[in-house]
């Protein structure tokens, strides 16, 4: 296809500008770009890709392993400089879309078929290899910030200087920030809960999933992990006015968790103040044993310490705790009769009520006897 070629080669110039035209308006990535830039190193891409095409012409096999070589480290240099994979595909498409429109303009008769065995030929070698390249390329980057980030996160949590990594991570951390401790009953993947942070703070979230622990802007609801991963989560938080109280928020945020598993609540969120009466409870000494003992009558009816447990979270309601522990509520109030005269202690007088609700939580909290 000598005269085709020869027809080609001046318009290279004119359907580089059309790619980068088109590039612009219908790929987001390309949009945002500096103009020096699209019409720099995007320019030059194209115009490499289009005489790669032109030597196709003039030789079926034009895309040998030299240039592979050069086409696989075009895409691994895009990848380094985080152009996404679907950006640098479509930019591929919209220049064979706009060669082989051009092709069609100037191809006499017999041509035809050859150029657009050529184009088809160059795409089927070139693009797997430029996409796996690509992926490779990028999941290299990828590393690298997960580990730039998983170093800025434990610098944030230790209280040591995090400005250097904050900076290579590309993180702003002037805001206020929410530590968030989370626990699944089974563990998701990692990257769905990374994803499901992501998307709820509309930014890059700081997490490190083998401790359970994430950085979240503050400000917002607390993400409903529960919807996206299956399964609720247990989840603890404390707010950070600015990086320098991050380990004193970490650490409140920590305690909570610790206290929740402990008692066994259930999936929620938690912060300080929903656990202050329990955590107080929890500190060391004598009284902790003294409460949980005014329980030892029960050990022996198991029913009735699961029954008094669920009336104290059922907030004395009786309907919802006869539900909940699938008993009528002649059943109910039999048994509570039957806690009051093991206990000595009445559910329907206040102070003696509140006494019982403290036992139950020193009992959970003791060790398992």
């Amino acid at each position: 296809m000598p005269d085709l070629l020869d027809r080609m080669a001046p318009r290279v110039r004119e359907l580089t500008a059309v790619v980068l035209a088109r590039c612009a308006a219908e790929v987001p990535f390309y949009r945002d770009l500096p103009r020096e830039v699209l019409e720099g190193e995007v320019s030059r891409s194209v115009t490499a890709v289009f005489g790669l095409l032109l030597r196709a012409m003039r030789a079926p096999d034009a895309v040998g392993p030299g240039e592979l070589a050069r086409l696989i480290e075009w895409s691994a240099r895009r990848a380094e400089e985080r152009v996404p994979l679907e950006a640098a595909v479509a930019a591929y498409l919209i220049g064979a879309q706009v060669w082989w429109g051009a092709v069609a303009e100037e191809a006499g008769p017999g041509e035809l078929a050859a150029a657009g065995t050529g184009l088809l030929g160059c795409l089927r070698t070139a693009m797997p290899a430029v996409a796996l390249a690509h992926q490779q390329a990028l999941e290299d980057v990828r590393g690298e910030d997960k580990r730039v980030r998983r170093a800025l996160l434990a610098a944030l949590l230790g209280g040591r200087p995090y400005e250097g990594l904050a900076a290579a991570a590309g993180v702003e951390l002037g805001q206020a920030h929410e530590v968030v401790c989370f626990a699944f009953a089974r563990t998701p993947p990692p990257r769905l809960v990374q994803s499901a942070l992501d998307a709820h703070a509309g930014t890059l979230v700081l997490a490190d999933h083998a401790e359970g622990i994430a950085l979240l802007p503050a400000g917002k609801p607390l993400p409903d992990l529960a919807a996206v991963v299956g399964g609720a989560p247990l989840l603890t938080a404390a707010c950070a006015a600015e990086p320098g109280g991050i380990p004193a928020a970490a650490e409140e945020a920590r305690e909570v968790m610790a206290l929740v598993q402990r008692l066994g609540r259930s999936p929620g969120v938690y912060r300080f103040d929903d656990v202050l009466v329990e955590y107080q409870l929890a500190r060391p000494g004598s009284g902790l044993a003294r409460l949980a003992a005014k329980l030892d009558p029960l050990d022996a009816h198991p029913y009735l310490l699961e029954t008094l447990r669920v009336f104290v979270s059922r907030g004395h309601n009786r309907r919802q705790s006869s539900l909940d522990l699938h008993i009528h509520r002649n059943t109910l109030d039999y048994r509570l009769h039957r806690v009051a005269m093991l206990t000595g202690l009445d559910l329907a007088v206040p102070a003696e009520a509140r006494l019982l609700e403290a036992a139950l939580t020193a009992y959970d909290l003791m060790p398992k006897r």
